[in-house]
């Protein structure tokens, strides 16, 4: 089905990754990565109930695909600008052995783009492999020798910048999709764990709103409850300076978000078309600021 969605032919997600060859899960990667442009879909254009605005359902225009199919090399120069590695694969790549690469990885020297939880519970982190390859390009001398002294105080005092350069990827990513200030302030909200959001947010309705405007951070299956766990704690800011940072931006845009809609957080919540009388309706409250302007 195509959309005209301001102005211009749009496809959705499903098709689009259908016409561009790719499986769901790059897709999903090429548009978090920019690679792919989406537009929001306007409340009611594609004939269902609205989302939660321009981070909600989102579409592909037609004009986006046809830019993408007539590049060179296509589809394998878009799928090798987002192939991904394990650790292990990224070692090879940089010709160094795993345990150096966990280390600086663990070091923040290049972050991860996604991640999956094993049934064990354990975090895999994967990596852009143009990004570990531009990293050893770029820094030839951490691929042999001793490990500089200051990174090595880091790591013996147990940081580890994996988690949190994943979050400050995924939410630059988000912020970037929106200007609603209320959906600005959940993006925000979504790291922060539940006590500090109370703190900062002390309107429960306000709170309410940000739960129900809240994106998804990761699409990830956990069968286990350790797995469930492990993904809880990657979706969650946990450092001091990490929680502060955000704690700040999310007073920030609250405040421009009062300023600008005071009224959101007291209108009530759309009752989905699909609900029966007398069923409450449900919201999905499913679980990358860049690096360099992220928390530090």
């Amino acid at each position: 089905m195509t959309v005209v969605c301001d102005g211009q032919q749009t496809l959705t997600t499903g098709r689009a990754a259908r016409e561009l060859e790719l499986r769901t899960g790059e897709f999903e990667l090429a548009t978090q990565l920019g690679e792919v442009r989406t537009v929001a879909v306007a409340a009611g254009a594609d004939g269902r109930p609205a989302g939660a605005g321009s981070l909600g359902r989102r579409r592909v225009p037609a004009e986006e695909i046809a830019r993408l199919q007539a590049e060179p090399g296509f589809p394998d120069a878009l799928r090798e600008r987002i192939h991904t590695v394990s650790t292990t694969e990224a070692a090879a790549l940089m010709g160094i052995g795993p345990g150096r690469a966990v280390r600086l990885t663990r070091a923040g020297c290049f972050g991860p783009v996604r991640f999956y939880v094993n049934r064990f519970g354990a975090v895999v982190w994967l990596y852009l492999a143009a990004e570990v390859a531009d990293f050893a390009d770029r820094e030839p001398d951490l691929m042999r020798g001793n490990t500089p002294p200051a990174m090595r105080v880091m790591l013996d005092s147990g940081q580890d910048w994996r988690a949190r350069q994943w979050r400050s990827r995924r939410i630059a990513q988000l912020m970037g999709q929106t200007d609603e200030p209320w959906e600005a302030a959940a993006v925000i909200a979504a790291v922060l764990p539940p006590e500090e959001l109370a703190s900062v947010a002390e309107n429960p309705l306000e709170r309410s709103l940000l739960r129900r405007l809240r994106p998804t951070l990761a699409s990830v299956i956990t069968v286990t409850p350790a797995a469930r766990e492990s993904f809880e704690r990657v979706l969650t800011a946990d450092e001091f300076d990490e929680v502060l940072w955000y704690r700040v931006h999310l007073s920030r845009c609250l405040e421009r978000a009062r300023r600008e809609d005071p009224g959101r957080p007291r209108t009530p919540a759309a009752v989905p078309s699909a609900a029966r009388p007398g069923q409450s309706p449900s919201f999905l409250n499913d679980p990358s600021w860049s690096s360099t302007t992220g928390p530090s």
